[in-house]
């Protein structure tokens, strides 16, 4: 989000403000891992800006001044991301450097140029992230599902069974049952999530969806709208009007998850600039009719040799499969959400998110069981 004179905002409108160290930071970064005039230039000759904060990771746009003469194929401009609180773990972030190279050399992702401990360089895109609101469009709703089914169709070199949702909600609880909070609105809030008998309810859903059946694919984990570019005439991508970013929680899982994960993010707005700095509107979840519509696209790209019959057929039982797993997506950012209420440095109403997902999962789970 930007504010009205153009200056980057975080995700609940604060202003983000630049260091002299972090500039000094990206300077020596880009001279480092970038090649050809980078690995001469002073610092006067490279500008340093703000693009966004996110909820787990800081962007930053990294670019020569005018003087600075380049070859055609060096950069002129890059993006520099620097994690936050990740809660993957160090073999995840390895794994995600990994898939993002591959996904850049099969031209589904942003250059890689860069990899280090606290983040990465890549390839800065002329783009803007969707907005919540646009996610019901229905071209771009569309063009979502098509560009979900590819990614879907990918074969990757990592573990193939769909362990990822399970083992990491797991994790999440064994790390939620060693926390605390010390503030009295905190504590009431955790209080009340505990209620919720979690680790019960986990079990349960994991027998509920494994009930159901659902492809085992290559997922993203995370198509929010934050992690989808509108790219702009100026990009080089000019076949594509959006391109899927960030794959820090990407893995093999079940296709329901990628999905349901997805309709679920219509609900929430992370652009609202009050406390707690999020708006949810349950109502704008997708319709059947909006479903069937997203599903239609992604059949044909994934299963273009279906005749309508058939496709009919999927598309029907693809309703039960997503939003039986969308159930899944609530659980696991609700429990994620608990451990960044405890780690992040963010301003943001973490506490009142989970309360806000888990709050649905029961809402809509007695529609679905």
């Amino acid at each position: 989000m930007a504010s009205g004179n153009g200056a980057p905002l975080s995700p609940g409108g604060r202003r983000l403000e630049m260091s002299e160290e972090l500039r000094g930071r990206a300077y020596t970064l880009c001279r480092q891992y970038l090649r050809g005039a980078w690995r001469s230039i002073s610092p006067e000759q490279m500008r340093v800006s703000v693009v966004s904060g996110g909820l787990s990771n800081l962007l930053y746009k990294c670019s020569l001044t005018d003087a600075v003469q380049t070859q055609s194929t060096e950069p002129r401009q890059v993006l520099l991301r620097i994690y936050g609180a990740i809660l993957q773990g160090v073999d995840s972030l390895v794994l995600e450097s990994v898939m993002f190279a591959i996904l850049a050399e099969r031209s589904l992702g942003p250059r890689l140029y860069g990899v280090f401990p606290q983040g990465r360089l890549e390839e800065y895109i002329p783009s803007r992230r969707l907005v919540t609101s646009e996610l019901s469009v229905p071209e771009i709703s569309s063009e979502i599902a098509q560009k979900l089914a590819r990614f879907h169709m990918m074969e990757m070199p990592f573990n193939k069974e769909p362990v990822w949702l399970f083992k990491t909600m797991e994790k999440y609880m064994t790390e939620i049952s060693t926390i605390s909070f010390t503030k009295a609105d905190l504590v009431e809030k955790f209080e009340k999530l505990k209620s919720f008998h979690l680790n019960e309810e986990m079990q349960s859903l994991k027998l509920l969806l494994e009930s159901t059946p659902s492809p085992v694919v290559f997922c993203h984990n995370d198509v929010q709208e934050g992690n989808i570019l509108l790219l702009s005439s100026r990009s080089s991508h000019p076949s594509d009007k959006l391109m899927l970013i960030d794959f820090e929680y990407s893995s093999y899982n079940y296709r329901g998850f990628d999905i349901g994960n997805h309709f679920c993010e219509w609900v929430y707005n992370y652009h609202h600039d009050e406390w707690p700095f999020y708006k949810a509107q349950l109502s704008d979840y997708p319709t059947r009719e909006q479903q069937l519509h997203f599903f239609r696209s992604y059949l044909m790209e994934s299963c273009p040799e279906l005749g309508e019959d058939e496709r009919c057929v999927q598309e029907a039982a693809m309703v039960l499969e997503v939003n039986r797993f969308a159930l899944s997506s609530h659980f696991f950012w609700g429990l994620w959400s608990i451990l960044q209420a405890k780690m992040s440095t963010i301003e943001f109403g973490y506490l009142d998110y989970a309360l806000s997902r888990f709050d649905a999962y029961f809402q809509q789970k007695p529609l679905w069981s």
